[in-house]
């Protein structure tokens, strides 16, 4: 890792920090200050951009297709792709022709010169990037972005684009795919196409974080903007309800439906090797009883997988964090199998959304997994499946959206 890139990532974790409370002192105090005025800010503008759109003054687009939201008012960590997965695949099934549209997020752009050179020959705008065809996976994770990427690979039948304009994507879905149903993954900013079921995550664990908008928060939106919602999906439960969150959601958005679910580790999956590769290439969670490992990941919430890893009776020798979405060199890797050697590790264990960021040419000296996650319900299935009801048989009258 290079001097500057070390730089940028120790002030984004120290910035995490602040925000979480995790530092003491007047340098911190001093920080969150700074960042508590930028966050007036973006509460101003988002409040603005919002009321823009309720009075007209600035118009969605709609393509005359069904549109599911599926978002959060937070950044990151409400385990968004594993919900999607789970709604986009229960849609096709029920014979829908289901796109989802995704902005990409961390994904690699078209250069800047190319899109400075189409704007001043207006060239024809370049189509969205297809990630998958329904049929086949068309790009990689660098070019796609690493939620597109997984839900291309884990949904054969679904078509997956890629592009900040997804009214454009869109568009292009219907007339390309002959798509009926568009699911917008991490959607629930996006106001220019409007949703006809808004689908919003809250993570049980931390719902709002600390009550602020960003930077100085988590939040994108106010937390009265629950009134969105036509669900809302409590996400990572432990089982247990929590009644003053449900109470709080139920007074900004009165009647609405809370579906709970939680994240369930399924397997391990040996890094670089498919589901029938023989044997060693998928592993049961209880290989990972009494087992040294070294965890890693680059997620919003690695504290979760580390949990995970722990209740299946793993021995962390190590764990290393990185930033969300953090694209792995070759020299991490090298550092990483050298720091698990040294602690005597037997295997080292990472999340699915960091394997598809990683080359599989690599070379692995020691054994490398990802725990394979999915959603279960574990209360409000009936308005999950009615949810899906509403989508596959339109003429059912759906809640509006605010």
């Amino acid at each position: 890792m290079s001097w500057f890139k070390r730089q940028f990532n120790a002030l984004e974790l120290y910035t995490v920090d602040v925000i979480y409370g995790r530092r003491a002192g007047a340098g911190p105090a001093i920080y969150g200050a700074f960042l508590q005025g930028l966050s007036w800010l973006f509460n101003g503008v988002a409040q603005a951009r919002l009321w823009l759109y309720q009075h007209r003054i600035l118009h969605d687009q709609p393509l005359g297709c069904l549109v599911v939201v599926v978002g959060n008012l937070t950044v990151g960590g409400t385990g968004k792709t594993p919900v999607v997965e789970k709604f986009a695949r229960a849609l096709h099934d029920r014979g829908r022709k289901v796109a989802i549209l995704s902005r990409g997020y961390k994904s690699k752009a078209p250069p800047a010169w190319r899109r400075w050179w189409s704007a001043l020959t207006y060239e024809e705008e370049a189509p969205p990037r297809i990630v998958s065809d329904g049929q086949t996976v068309l790009l990689d994770s660098e070019q796609a972005g690493d939620e597109p990427f997984m839900l291309a690979r884990n949904l054969p039948g679904v078509i997956v684009l890629v592009d900040k304009n997804r009214v454009k994507a869109g568009a292009y879905a219907i007339k390309k795919f002959g798509c009926d149903t568009l699911v917008l993954d991490d959607g629930f900013q996006y106001l220019p196409l409007k949703g006809r079921l808004n689908l919003l995550l809250v993570d049980k664990t931390n719902p709002f974080g600390n009550g602020h908008l960003l930077p100085r928060g988590i939040l994108r939106e106010p937390i009265s903007h629950l009134r969105r919602a036509s669900y809302v999906f409590l996400t990572k439960s432990n089982g247990e309800r929590d009644i003053e969150l449900e109470r709080l959601i139920q007074e900004h958005n009165p009647g609405v439906d809370i579906i709970e679910c939680a994240h369930r580790p399924k397997y391990l999956q040996r890094f670089g090797a498919t589901a029938a590769a023989g044997p060693g290439a998928r592993e049961p969670l209880t290989y990972l009883k009494g087992k040294r490992v070294l965890a890693f990941s680059g997620i919003a919430t690695p504290e979760s997988f580390e949990k995970f890893l722990r209740d299946f009776g793993a021995l962390l020798v190590g764990r290393e964090r990185y930033l969300d979405h953090y694209r792995y060199a070759a020299e991490d890797l090298a550092e990483l199998f050298a720091l698990a050697q040294r602690s005597g590790a037997e295997c080292l264990v990472t999340t699915e959304k960091d394997a598809v960021r990683m080359s599989e040419t690599m070379r692995c000296p020691l054994p490398l997994y990802y725990l394979r996650l999915e959603i279960e319900i574990l209360r409000g299935a009936a308005d999950f499946d009615e949810a899906v009801k509403r989508i596959c048989f339109p003429r059912t009258e759906a809640r509006p959206g605010v």
